[in-house]
């Protein structure tokens, strides 16, 4: 069996949805910095990870949608962002293509977590609207601490973060020929706006008040690298790393396998 839905005619999607249809995945991704060694398409990697979740669980993985809502990425030659309203609209569109035909099993495996606040917004409406529930998951925050140490043992805060880890090691497993490893740098040191030192991407710090700002990525740092080292990554870790991601998406979907997803109030 097929088990990824742009592989598939229309006759052998056709055919899957039969009786029980199957729990449909519904892949997010983005294409922005990865810091200075990491390939930008990092929605390659959610589509790799979703195609293995799809074929563990005989679920359907949709075709990946490539890009996010990145605004602080924009300085960032590259990337392509979308608007906040175009990215609702369009995952929108996507549920209500598979909700139209009664297909209402749906799990959006969210990579890039920009795309967390608008993907709510959209669950919550087609909550009210459609009296269905659309489920969704934060597949690069999903990894516990326990996994981070067995990944990198006393290095594991410093390996964390935007231009770091997981996301390149898992590069380094899934992709390793598309990493740059003698591009890696250490992280560069944060930048100031207001007066105040910046703390990654949406904020500055005045002592110990966090102020949120209108951050861009080079408002903080040159080279991509928001926190973490990259020269700490491994293919090792990356292996961790993206088989806790598909073993525990892989038990939420047989969990979800088991449960009705119209609202019942």
């Amino acid at each position: 069996m097929k088990h990824l839905l742009a592989e598939m005619s229309f006759l052998e999607f056709a055919e899957a949805i039969k009786g029980a249809p199957p729990l449909i995945l519904i892949p997010l991704g983005s294409q922005e910095e990865q810091g200075p060694g990491a390939p930008m398409g990092d929605f390659m990697l959610t589509e790799l990870l979703a195609g293995r979740i799809a074929a563990k669980t005989g679920s359907i993985a949709a075709p990946t949608i490539p890009f996010g809502h990145a605004d602080y990425f924009r300085t960032m030659p590259g990337g392509i962002q979308l608007r906040a309203t175009t990215f609702r609209a369009l995952l929108r569109d996507v549920i209500d293509s598979f909700l139209d035909h009664g297909l209402d099993r749906l799990l959006v495996f969210n990579g890039h977590s920009g795309n967390a606040p608008l993907i709510d917004e959209v669950s919550r409406t087609l909550r009210a609207e459609r009296r269905v529930i659309v489920p969704w998951v934060n597949i690069w925050r999903m990894i516990p601490p326990a996994v981070w140490q067995a990944a990198h043992g006393e290095n594991a805060a410093k390996a964390q973060g935007h231009g770091a880890d997981p996301m390149t090691s898992v590069y380094l497993h899934l992709l390793p020929g598309l990493v740059r490893g003698d591009l890696f740098q250490a992280p560069a040191p944060g930048g100031t706006m207001l007066g105040m030192p910046t703390a990654g991407l949406a904020s500055g710090k005045l002592g110990g008040l966090e102020v949120n700002l209108p951050l861009a990525v080079t408002d903080h740092c040159a080279n991509g690298i928001v926190s973490g080292d990259p020269r700490l990554a491994s293919a090792e870790a990356g292996e961790r790393f993206a088989e806790h991601i598909v073993a525990t998406t892989s038990r939420l979907v047989e969990h979800l396998k088991t449960q009705s997803f119209t609202v019942q109030e």
